[in-house]
């Protein structure tokens, strides 16, 4: 009975600490795109820098998914975690989920993770996005790039020419990780 006492303490130890080192914008659950399960962003982030990428299926840069999925699997390993937000903001993101989904796990081979579609801009933001805007700026177009410290407090934003392998980018996630 003691030792299932002191097992249950050190659990609930380990998620308090957890959930306070999670900042608030990512203690939220989010459904994975075109999928039933949900992904808890706090869980998959757990105090790790983070590369936040608002997607769309028809855009001039949808092409930039092969080169997040590089940038994904060169710094995996080290601790970066991608997570791409498809939106229709501007008006360039498929209405089926499902072809949205087969551009980006078909078409681009993408392994990182990507939620459901929703709004990355203006009053009907998701929270992670509206956290994003208020501590840089809204995106302005798609494939806006917003790497953030492990801690949450730090946000470097790129816009959609910024390409994922750019010396540029690849220099920033380096010095957070």
């Amino acid at each position: 009975m003691i030792k299932s006492l002191a097992a249950a303490a050190l659990i609930t130890s380990s998620f308090g600490i957890s959930a306070a080192s999670c900042p608030d914008y990512l203690n939220v659950e989010a459904r994975k795109l075109h999928s039933k399960e949900n992904v808890d962003l706090c869980q998959l982030t757990q105090g790790k820098p983070v590369l936040i990428v608002n997607t769309a299926s028809n855009c001039g840069f949808t092409p930039q998914f092969e080169a997040l999925e590089a940038v994904h699997k060169q710094y995996a390993d080290k601790g970066l975690v991608v997570i791409g937000f498809p939106s229709d903001d501007f008006f360039q993101e498929e209405k089926d989920e499902a072809k949205t989904a087969d551009v980006c796990f078909i078409n681009y081979g993408v392994n990182f993770t990507m939620v459901a579609t929703s709004a990355v801009k203006g009053d009907a933001a998701n929270s992670v996005f509206k956290f994003l805007a208020d501590k840089s700026a809204a995106p302005k177009w798609n494939f806006y790039k917003y790497l953030v410290s492990g801690d949450g407090q730090t946000v470097q934003q790129f816009n959609s020419r910024v390409k994922p392998d750019s010396e540029q980018l690849k220099k920033a996630i380096e010095s957070v990780l």
